[in-house]
């Protein structure tokens, strides 16, 4: 059976494939953030003696490394299997995501849990293009959206469920133990694609030469900048939620997956508010975002001493960056021109280099000794920055229309 021609229940259970997949991703990029303690005393000991904020910002790098992986493969991936039959593509996508966490579980040391890292993170956008395309097809027309959306809620269910539960699962078993549950969660998504969802062909005229061809659009760069940059100020937070938690607020350890959920609460209502917002007006949401996104940085900074204040701007912050997350995705796919397939998968490139920046920066004025809650101020500075680039963009396309024909 093919897509166009699928039963209601059907494409409900090949669309429910994807997600499975999609909530496996979610977990894996995520449920690091709240483990980094734990991983930062298990792989680097000796480190972790002599400076915990040194072991932490160290271990920061395993987020970098994830992240660096799906910049690299989003295009690469999404641009060299166009051709090939879709729903293979996804099987042999979600297979290795299988394998790659699996190998972070069992990996011994700290630089093979790096290694691993890098190469979980490379299926990451591939998956989530090419199977935005499969789940668009499924619904069939008119409810095109729809399909994307369904695949999505994985991610954010994720964000809600998987990474706190994950990250107390790792708190008191070993954070080995949650990349074990993720390996089974894509394991799983493996054979239920397998099962469920139907053939798909791929576009045999596409080539990887054609479909780069993105990268001479100057509006693509800009979008992509705002995304890498801007969304930046959002992961350069999420990445040290948990020593905030424990070290600022002087919370408990268990406290932090409360906050984690607060933090997936805040993106599931923006990525539904924020989907809306750019229907109606997509250019006034980006800029209001990011202006919004500094703004509640910049509070949760001066009062992350107290943990209700804590939990509310964080669940903020999620909230304001999902708002933005569809409307630089829109943003993107305006200016791609009729390169949408790469489009989709450069968006998490573009993200995942936020997810870098971010945890990077905040680890570099975490071990110069500025405190856990610099990367909030990394964060302002970074909103600020993909800002600038929104509006630069902005000015561009209005010089061009009013540029006469």
């Amino acid at each position: 059976m093919t897509s166009s021609n699928l039963t209601r229940g059907a494409a409900t259970w090949a669309l429910l494939s994807l997600a499975v997949g999609s909530f496996g991703i979610g977990m894996t990029e995520f449920v690091v953030m709240g483990l980094l303690p734990n991983i930062a005393e298990d792989l680097t000991p000796a480190l972790w003696a002599s400076s915990p904020e040194d072991a932490i910002a160290q271990a920061g790098w395993l987020i970098s490394l994830y992240a660096l992986g799906v910049v690299v493969g989003a295009p690469t991936i999404a641009g060299s299997v166009a051709k090939y039959p879709r729903h293979r593509v996804m099987i042999g996508l979600a297979l290795a995501l299988t394998v790659f966490n699996a190998l972070t579980f069992l990996a011994p040391t700290f630089e093979m849990v790096a290694a691993s890292r890098f190469l979980a993170g490379l299926p990451h956008g591939a998956y989530f293009g090419i199977g935005a395309l499969v789940a668009a097809d499924v619904l069939g027309p008119g409810m095109r959206a729809k399909g994307v959306a369904f695949v999505l809620t994985g991610l954010t269910v994720a964000n809600v469920v998987g990474v706190p539960l994950g990250t107390y699962l790792g708190q008191q078993v070993g954070w080995r133990a949650a990349f074990m549950v993720v390996a089974a969660i894509f394991a799983a998504a493996t054979i239920l694609i397998a099962i469920f969802v139907p053939e798909h062909p791929g576009d045999p005229g596409r080539t990887l030469r054609a479909e780069l061809k993105v990268f001479g659009i100057r509006q693509v760069w800009l979008a992509l900048g705002v995304g890498a940059i801007g969304f930046g100020g959002f992961f350069a937070v999420y990445s040290y939620v948990a020593p905030m938690v424990t070290e600022v607020a002087g919370s408990p350890e268990w406290v932090v997956p409360v906050v984690l959920v607060l933090m997936g609460l805040g993106m599931t209502v923006g990525n539904l508010v924020g989907g809306h917002l750019a229907d109606v007006n997509l250019k006034r949401t980006l800029v209001g975002g990011l202006i919004g996104l500094a703004v509640v940085l910049v509070l949760l900074a001066v009062t992350a001493q107290w943990i209700w204040a804590l939990g509310f701007f964080v669940f903020a912050t999620g909230f304001v960056a999902s708002v933005l997350s569809p409307t630089i995705q829109t943003r993107l796919m305006d200016v791609a021109a009729d390169n949408q397939s790469i489009a989709a998968a450069l968006n998490h490139s573009a993200l995942n280099i936020g997810n870098s920046l971010g945890a990077f920066l905040g680890g570099l004025v975490i071990a110069a000794g500025w405190g856990f809650v610099a990367p909030a101020w990394v964060g302002v500075a970074l909103a600020l920055g993909g800002l600038a680039l929104a509006l630069t963009s902005l000015a561009f396309e209005r010089r061009r229309v009013s540029v006469p024909a």
